[in-house]
């Protein structure tokens, strides 16, 4: 064995001991960690021959890579809809990493890991009140849960015309609706051969939404003579978290032929609390869902799971079944994660979801997604008394999205919120709304407080007097 590895073996409790004070030392400092930073490291850094050993490259990680980290975890991170990791789903995330699995196989020689992906999307189904008609399964995030989902939707597709698009291509025009789609939906249509641009944009609802006018999608519907057609509807918008009618859109599946999917990347876990699970009534009904578990759920990174109904499962095996491997056996009889979804090789991405979910149950989630959106009531009411910020959209539940008070300003809300951002203590996103330059809050963050809010609201009023706006 290599010297260097050896020495390793020989002293893996001391190294896994020091990196864990390096991953303490960062959590308990998160406060203080800036949001942004402008440090920067020579990427090209020579390879040396012999090795540091682990202690000697947790070092040099120590010294060159970590000011690199920001506080990304933290309270006051507010970009990209991003939670943070709770302690539970940590220790998950290093147990997956330990073990080191390839969940794959339920029932074969070599590992059974994936029973434990069974078992949390088993357990995901109870948290989000949906019933066992579902099957579920984990990918890196949305965009390869929307690839996942829509590619069977495809799949189903070309069935209508007695067609196996997986097998010989797309040889018909696929039909796709939807009214303010997340970009990575748009980015799967891309990926799976359909095209970016080739969807029929819906109409919203009058009255500042982002939500499907279903009036205008059912004359888009008539509009297609009886053909099918792919629905993609959202739970939770990325700029406004506004929700399509999922009722009225369950009716329309009782007259219509169609695919009915779901984005719910962050929307869905207000399944968990009695005060927003209304937004989400009737999406039972849906053929297929995405949810995100690095987003609410509060899990680290590259975590999320695809539903989709059972009755799919032929087309869904159709679409992703590795068929030139005979030793797999008969993906029906032999269920193995890699027969339905796009990797071959995937970690046990399911543990730290099983540990968050065993460890804070469904009231302690409960209680983030309440506190999340109560929070972002508290920070949009501050908005509106300062008179130099408005709100561009209604907060429906957790996102803020918001821009410099007058069209005059609208020239200087880049510069704020770069100015913003540079200092360290928060972290938003741009976006355009309604063709008007804004910010945008997201709050998922378990451990984001009132006391956090009221720092960002400083932090605001500091940059408008720098600048002078």
């Amino acid at each position: 064995m290599n010297l260097a590895l050896q020495h390793d073996l020989d002293h893996i409790e001391d190294i896994l001991d020091k990196a864990k004070q390096q991953g303490i030392d960062f959590l308990n400092n998160l406060d203080n960690i800036p949001t942004s930073n402008k440090e920067s490291i020579d990427s090209t850094r020579e390879l040396n021959e012999l090795g540091l050993g682990a202690l000697g490259t947790l070092e040099e990680f120590k010294e060159r890579l970590a000011p690199l980290m920001v506080a990304s975890p933290g309270p006051r991170y507010l970009g990209f809809v991003t939670g943070g990791s709770t302690p539970a789903s940590i220790v998950g995330d290093w147990l997956a990493s330990v073990y080191d699995q390839n969940a794959q196989s339920i029932k074969a020689q070599g590992g059974n890991s994936a029973l434990i992906e069974f078992e949390t999307i088993n357990l995901l189904l109870q948290l989000l009140e949906l019933p066992k008609s579902f099957l579920g399964g984990f990918v890196t995030g949305a965009t390869m849960s929307n690839f996942a989902c829509l590619g069977v939707a495809r799949q189903w597709f070309g069935a209508q015309f007695g067609k196996d698009f997986a097998k010989n291509g797309i040889s018909e025009t696929i039909n796709i609706l939807s009214a303010t789609p997340h970009s990575s939906s748009i980015k799967t249509l891309s990926m799976l051969g359909i095209g970016s641009n080739n969807y029929n944009t819906i109409k919203t609802i009058e009255g500042n939404r982002e939500a499907i006018d279903i009036a205008d999608l059912e004359k888009n519907i008539l509009s297609l003579n009886g053909k099918p057609f792919i629905l993609i509807s959202s739970a939770g918008t990325v700029n406004t978290a506004d929700f399509d009618d999922f009722t009225a859109i369950s009716k329309l599946r009782k007259k219509y032929n169609f695919w009915w999917h779901i984005d719910a990347a962050f929307g869905g876990f207000a399944a968990v609390s009695d005060k927003f699970k209304h937004l989400v009534e009737g999406w039972e009904g849906a053929d297929s869902i995405t949810i995100d578990c690095h987003k609410w759920l509060n899990v680290p990174y590259e975590s999320a799971f695809y539903l989709i109904k059972k009755e799919h499962l032929n087309l869904q095996i159709e679409t992703f079944q590795n068929s030139n491997a005979p030793y797999l056996g008969n993906p029906l009889e032999n269920f193995n994660y890699l027969n339905v979804l796009p990797e071959n090789s995937r970690r046990l991405r399911a543990l730290p979801v099983w540990f968050s979910l065993l460890a804070y149950g469904k009231d302690g989630f409960q209680d983030i997604v309440e506190n999340s959106a109560l929070l972002a009531l508290h920070f949009g009411n501050a908005l509106i008394e300062d008179s130099n910020f408005e709100l561009l959209a209604p907060i429906h539940l957790n996102n803020v999205c918001f821009t410099l008070k007058g069209e005059h300003n609208q020239e200087k809300v880049s510069e704020f919120l770069t100015t913003l951002n540079d200092r360290g203590k928060v972290f938003m996103t741009p976006t355009v709304y309604q063709n008007r330059k804004g910010i945008r809050a997201s709050f998922v963050n378990w451990r984001t407080t009132e006391g956090d809010v009221k720092i960002v609201i400083q932090e605001l009023k500091e940059t408008i007097l720098d600048l002078e706006i």
